[in-house]
């Protein structure tokens, strides 16, 4: 097939090039509907369909278009040569003990992709378990979830192709490294492995790979699953079947002891519905712990006791622990109630209760004893996110990871009974903090809501306006964005560049009641917070619209389809990845049709007119939009690229700006990106370099 250029010529800007950019055609059609009385014109629906010849041709032109103007920016090579500095590192993740076995994942400086180790011992010689860089000659194989058995004697893995969610998933034997033939498991997206105590099987929810059953229906037909080892899978028993609702997640949690199963329904992102089953009774039924109640539950077994993490009638969270003897709501006895802080976890590691707290958006933790009585915090080194700590019920030394936007990752290990914590592992990363500084700052959004916001810029930043800042956000399904550490920043700050990070609502940094104020009829708060945070930086001189740039991906992605579309006014440049942008048809493709429950749905009237209301691409007009950089993956099978396509097409037509408007795709790449870290550097310095060239600074 032949494919065309249609030139379209852009004036001349302070920081563009000079030279006329030319965009590939993206022809389009006369598609309107009338929804409940409304007409929604639809001219690129033809850019839905990646299996045919013209789209694929379009993707290929678009790409190549992108990938030769971002080669030619002023300083790209110098930002790939620091970041392959940043992110070519040796680092080790907490190990996590499994009888007397140590296990943990690597990256290597000379490595493209983490390696999966273990030990016998703390202290002993260290095993190559799996190895990601020798499973596929092209990088595209990726290693997924992997859970060891309680004894450390085997470890089921899933392997996932393009970093792609869907996955299959294996066994092997820890000791020789041999793979299993017959333990193979399809369906595996998701999969998270629950071993039985003695390590003879484990549960596992499995989705159909039926090529007849819709993408969007897929999650409505999983089911949860024992699988013994050494069978084959299609005898793999079944233990609860599907609920035929795509917006719903199942899955089981089998207690460390073995007595106590548990099966869960997700509501989206909204509540949990939460059975129980005793292993001993001989019974195949669950009997209900938590059902029908507009509320999230998690949970905690040990020594024939339940620990519940719930946020009913606790927007902030509160724990709860019952006699499964009396399951009843009435008869829990409440341990720790709501407080100050969101509690966001629960552990049980030696002897002790391990709670996470977040406190204006960063991490705390406490040690409580199992009555319910605080016994100690545990020393973090400054505002910033710690991992969940990896420990047994019954050892008392446990790991837990903590790093921020000025501290790089390092692995901790503590003794629950007295408290001493100490340094285990230090990633080793060429920078320099000390010029930086972080601060956490309060600002008015539109309904007069006070929204935080972290910021990072060099301490001796003047308040001139002239301080290039990029401003990150999320906000939505009760995700937390809390301080963490990103070798892609350095770059960005070491030439003179500030970024700041909103606490939106919609997120989970405040608790429940924060969540629900950016979801479903009340999402336009979300853009709201962020539209306010623009406005915060330049009222307070931190920068001005012509150098700030946003950036987003997925969720976030809508996020920033959303701003450049109601006000592109406030900003230079955007950074556009794995977005939603089409929210009238998002619930058809991927994933979408579990996001329902957090957006609502086009097809019922008030989900429509509220959707409707602040989908982007259908907002898109001849306005002066800024430039633009989409990044789009594949095989991303979560939130479908043709989002992506469809806006940058009616953007490439309806900019009156001249400023660029560019499709990104990465290649063997899922929702995450791919997982080489040669390509994480080219995506990386092609971002800043976009960035850098918009907003008129460089590096050198």
């Amino acid at each position: 097939m032949r494919h065309f250029l249609l030139a379209l010529t852009l004036t001349a800007c302070a920081h563009c090039p000079e030279a006329a950019l030319h965009y590939p055609p993206s022809r389009t059609e006369p598609i309107v509907e009338q929804l409940f009385g409304t007409t929604v014109a639809d001219p690129y629906r033809w850019l839905e369909t990646a299996s045919s010849d013209e789209v694929r041709g379009w993707m290929a032109t678009q790409d190549q278009l992108t990938r030769a103007e971002l080669a030619k920016l002023p300083g790209r090579d110098a930002l790939a040569a620091r970041l392959r500095q940043l992110y070519y590192v040796d680092s080790i993740s907490p190990p996590h003990r499994r009888g007397t076995r140590f296990f943990y994942v690597r990256t290597h400086a000379d490595r493209e992709k983490a390696i999966l180790y273990w030990r016998e011992g703390e202290q002993s010689a260290e095993h190559v378990l799996i190895d990601p860089n020798l499973l596929s000659t092209d990088g595209s194989i990726s290693l997924g979830v992997w859970v060891p058995s309680w004894d450390g004697r085997w470890l089921a893995y899933a392997l996932r192709t393009n970093n792609s969610d869907e996955a299959t998933l294996h066994l092997l034997e820890v000791a020789t490294g041999e793979v299993s033939e017959i333990d193979n498991i399809p369906g595996a997206k998701y999969a998270h492995p629950s071993w039985t105590s003695t390590g003879d099987g484990f549960y596992y929810t499995r989705l159909p790979v039926d090529p007849t059953i819709p993408i969007a229906d897929r999650p409505g037909y999983a089911e949860v699953r024992f699988h013994r080892l050494g069978t084959d899978a299609k005898h793999d028993l079944l233990v609860h079947e599907r609920t035929g609702n795509p917006q719903t997640f199942v899955g089981a949690e089998l207690s460390r002891d073995g007595h106590w199963l548990f099966f869960t329904i997700q509501h989206g992102w909204n509540a949990t519905d939460l059975y129980f089953r005793d292993m001993r009774a001989g019974t195949r039924d669950f009997r209900p712990l938590a059902v029908g109640l507009p509320a999230l539950f998690s949970i905690e077994a040990w020594q024939d006791r339940f620990y519940i993490l719930t946020n009913h009638q606790a927007p902030r969270y509160r724990l709860y622990r019952a006699d499964p003897a009396h399951p009843e709501r009435a008869a829990w006895q409440d341990l720790v109630p709501e407080s100050d802080g969101v509690l966001d976890g629960l552990g049980i590691v030696g002897g002790h209760l391990v709670l996470s707290y977040l406190r204006n958006a960063a991490s705390a933790l406490e040690v409580h004893t199992l009555d319910g009585k605080k016994v100690r915090d545990v020393p973090l080194p400054s505002i910033g996110t710690h991992t969940a700590m990896a420990g047994d019920p019954e050892e008392d030394i446990a790991f837990f990871s903590f790093a921020s936007f000025t501290h790089t990752p390092t692995v901790y290990r503590t003794a629950i009974s007295t408290g001493t914590t100490t340094e285990w592992a230090h990633v080793k990363v060429p920078i320099d903090p000390a010029p930086f500084t972080v601060e956490q700052v309060w600002y008015p959004s539109r309904d007069g809501t006070k929204v935080s916001m972290f910021l990072v810029h060099r301490r001796d930043l003047a308040r001139d306006g002239k301080t290039p800042f990029l401003l990150g956000g999320y906000g939505g399904f009760n995700v937390s964005m809390t301080p963490s550490f990103a070798p892609w920043l350095y770059p960005w700050l070491e030439a003179g560049g500030g970024f700041a990070l909103p606490n939106l609502r919609g997120g989970g940094e405040y608790g429940e009641a924060w969540h629900q104020a950016g979801m479903g009829a009340r999402k336009q708060n979300v853009f709201d917070d962020f539209l306010a945070a623009a406005d915060f930086l330049v009222e307070k001189g931190y920068t001005r619209a012509e150098r700030l740039a946003i950036r987003g991906g997925s969720n976030g992605g809508l996020l920033v389809g959303a701003a450049i579309t109601q006000a592109p006014e406030k900003f230079r440049a955007a950074l556009c990845a794995v977005p939603l942008l089409d929210m009238v048809r998002y619930h058809r493709f991927g994933s979408g049709e579990t996001w329902v429950p957090e957006y609502g749905s086009a097809d019922d009237e008030a989900g429509f007119r509220t959707l409707l209301a602040y989908s982007p691409y259908h907002h898109v007009r001849r306005a002066r939009y800024p430039a633009v950089l989409m990044m789009s993956a594949d095989s991303d099978d979560r939130v479908d690229p043709m989002h992506a396509r469809k806006m940058a097409a009616a953007l490439q037509a309806q900019s009156q700006s001249g400023h660029p408007v560019l499709l990104r795709i990465e290649r063997h790449a899922g929702h995450g990106g791919a997982d080489l870290v040669k390509q994480a550097v080219q995506q990386s310095a092609d971002a800043l370099a976009f960035l850098m060239r918009e907003l008129g600074i460089s590096y050198r």
